[in-house]
């Protein structure tokens, strides 16, 4: 019997929120979380009790969820995390989120950090396989498992 084969570098297009390059473990959550209240800037892990990821830990990891939620302060929260050291690497997301994408844009602004946020299908993505981020020829994100 013939085990199917599955490929892991085929790349899913994205549209950047924030441009830039990332690899890392994925940390993906089917319902959205909010930074303000909900991560721990200072280190990192998941507070949000009402949460299904309370207690792990986003940093270094590529954040893949549906959307960001809720409260302008998370930008605040996501620009500290990046300053830290504690945020994701990067972040996928299904639709677009202003509010996080504004507390990437200031880190990258004031710290001259940056973490890309990226809008693209998320579908098949499962936490724990290796993600890479990437800047195509035609300035798009580009996503694969690796």
């Amino acid at each position: 019997m013939t085990q199917p084969i599955e490929v892991k570098d085929v790349e899913r297009a994205g549209t950047f929120q924030l441009t830039g390059a990332a690899e890392g473990e994925a940390l993906v959550f089917s319902q959205p979380l909010s930074f303000w209240g909900g991560i721990d800037a200072e280190t990192g892990n998941i507070v949000d009790r009402s949460h299904p990821g309370l207690g792990q830990n986003v940093a270094g990891r590529v954040l893949i969820m549906p959307s960001g939620r809720g409260s302008s302060s998370s930008s605040s929260v996501l620009a500290e995390a990046i300053r830290r050291g504690t945020a994701p690497a990067g972040i996928l997301l299904e639709w677009p989120d202003p509010i996080l994408a504004v507390g990437a844009i200031v880190a990258e602004f004031l710290y001259g950090i940056s973490m890309p946020l990226v809008v693209c299908d998320i579908a098949g993505i499962g936490s724990g396989e290796r993600i890479a981020v990437g800047v195509r020829e035609d300035g798009g994100a580009s996503v694969r498992k690796i």
